[in-house]
């Protein structure tokens, strides 16, 4: 591990210490994945603690060579007491423990193996923590979101007359692995399992989604009902690619429409509206401005261009605009119009106003901005405009 990543994750650790005296907690138990990989750089099978004062430590189920100061092998964790005896740890009488993440047997596990009634909610105070980007986190970021535009330059290059959807994604999923894209897409919430990304081809757009995403597509299979079905790509079709920028664990999220032949003056006119609300959001988002108001200023500019029934989707509208991106695709803040957020410099978000032209397909940008103290840096920065497959 670099230095720069060792100093990052050692501020991290002088955040959340902070934030337990402020809570008056004694200690944190964290064991979700990407809550590990925040505070540590790695990914494993067991338990970070970090006490209110002194060093974290390390207890670990796999793998098993796993090494550095403070590490304890375990293989439960009823075992966890006697490890703290054995590091003269204190136990701690206000424990945090991802309370919105963990099964609820592993989380009674926890309580009874720490001897406590309840603990406070880790999970809302590491997702307030994940939302504002430290040095590192932002230099990530900015690597993903070229390797991301690299791959969006060659996406016609995928394309083959008479090609389905899926076959089109294929090809483009392809693609992304040979820029190092490694595939994964991680989410926060419940029933939120989805693939890489989303193509959504002409009438498919329209299919309603159970998944909280901003536009939905019927997908292969009841058990995966979103994105590509199967459909033909035909003349007068649009043709949405939502994939992620997964190339480092940082992500980007961008989106792009392509066409197949010209399309129809509805779809255009809408798709210069989606670019003109980035154009107006990032002139106007500044730290400090409410989410809510940014939500609220796009939903203004599509009903003044009587788009209103058109905008974030047609037979099932999405109620939120943009959202934040990191190490899930779905991270806060949420820019909605209850949000009660406001943006802080550091934040990394995702502004995606879409439409849903019946009969033609989706259409309209995403974008993946940096809050700066001065406003919003656009980090996807491929060409926003329709550009017709051949």
């Amino acid at each position: 591990m670099k230095e720069d990543q060792i100093n990052d994750l050692e501020s991290k650790y002088e955040k959340l210490r902070t934030i337990m005296e402020l809570k008056k907690a004694d200690g944190c138990l964290l064991t979700v994945d990407v809550n590990l990989f925040y505070m540590t750089g790695r990914v494993f099978d067991g338990f970070l603690y970090l006490p209110v004062e002194g060093d974290p430590f390390y207890f670990v189920k796999r793998p098993n060579d796993f090494e550095g100061k403070n590490v304890a092998f375990i293989r439960k964790p009823e075992q966890l007491p006697d490890m703290f005896e054995e590091f003269h740890l204190k136990m701690p009488r206000k424990l945090m423990l991802e309370a919105d993440e963990l099964p609820f047997n592993e989380y009674n596990r926890l309580l009874t193996a720490f001897h406590v009634s309840s603990a406070q909610n880790a999970t809302s105070v590491l997702r307030e923590m994940r939302s504002i980007k430290t040095g590192w986190e932002i230099e990530q970021t900015r690597m993903s979101g070229k390797l991301h535009d690299k791959t969006y330059a060659d996406i016609p290059k995928c394309y083959r007359t008479g090609m389905t959807d899926l076959e089109f994604q294929i090809e483009i999923e392809r693609l992304m692995r040979l820029n190092g894209s490694f595939g994964l897409l991680r989410a926060f919430g419940l029933n939120m399992n989805t693939y890489i990304g989303n193509v959504l081809a002409g009438e498919n757009a329209e299919a309603p989604s159970p998944f909280d995403f901003a536009l939905g597509g019927a997908g292969q299979t009841p058990f995966s009902p979103i994105g590509a079905n199967g459909t033909k790509l035909e003349e007068g079709m649009s043709v949405m690619v939502d994939v992620a920028g997964n190339y480092m664990p940082y992500m980007t999220d961008m989106s792009r429409v392509f066409s197949i032949g010209k399309l129809n003056d509805l779809a255009m006119h809408a798709h210069q509206v989606s670019i003109d609300i980035h154009n107006e959001i990032a002139r106007y988002a500044r730290p400090g401005i409410a989410c809510a108001d940014l939500y609220n200023r796009a939903a203004e500019i599509a009903e003044k261009e009587d788009l209103s029934e058109y905008f974030m989707g047609w037979t099932q509208h999405a109620k939120f605009v943009g959202h934040g991106v990191g190490l899930q695709i779905n991270e806060l803040p949420v820019i909605a119009p209850r949000s009660k957020e406001a943006l802080i410099s550091g934040m990394i978000i995702a502004l995606e106003p879409k439409f849903v032209i019946p009969g033609t397909g989706a259409v309209g940008i995403e974008n993946t901005y940096l809050v700066n103290d001065d406003g919003l840096e656009k980090l996807t920065l491929t060409n926003e405009e329709i550009i017709e497959l051949k």
